[in-house]
């Protein structure tokens, strides 16, 4: 299992910890929040409090690479690279990224201030798991107009 993976039940590294894996994917610590899945799209403040996406969240934003699902767990969210995170059931390849009002799920809808800037899909959604791979750049809700 590498790094990535695990999940602490003690804080072991200081919250906004930043590590590249071998591919120069790129993680970030950070506190869990309930109902968290491994995929799990999350935004984060300057205190690096996480918090489920849903329409209109405000943040900077992370793919969970574990079920980091509670405020006592810890663990590494995806920030820069190639991640699989949780899309809904249209999301299709190639595509930008929108929040919903599905917690911790994205989709390739337009909607006007819901999109993830920073982030897109680089796959079709596989059905079994609900899964997608994006491709990542620090991404940011900013929760503005953006057409």
């Amino acid at each position: 299992m590498a790094f990535y993976d695990d999940v602490h039940t003690t804080k072991r590294f200081r919250l906004g910890t930043r590590v590249k894996d071998v591919a120069g994917n790129e993680y970030i610590y950070l506190q869990g929040v309930a109902s968290v899945v491994l995929g799990s799209w999350v935004v984060f403040d300057e205190l690096f409090v996480t918090t489920r996406t849903v329409a209109n969240s405000l943040g900077r934003a992370a793919i969970a690479r574990a079920a980091v699902d509670a405020t006592t767990e810890f663990g590494w969210f995806g920030i820069y690279g190639s991640f699989t995170g949780l899309a809904l059931v249209s999301s299709a390849d190639n595509t930008k990224v929108w929040l919903t009002s599905t917690a911790g799920q994205v989709d390739d809808a337009d909607v006007a201030t819901d999109l993830v800037s920073g982030a897109i899909a680089r796959s079709a959604r596989a059905a079994g798991t609900g899964l997608q791979t994006f491709e990542l750049s620090y991404p940011v809700c900013l929760n503005e107009v953006y057409n």
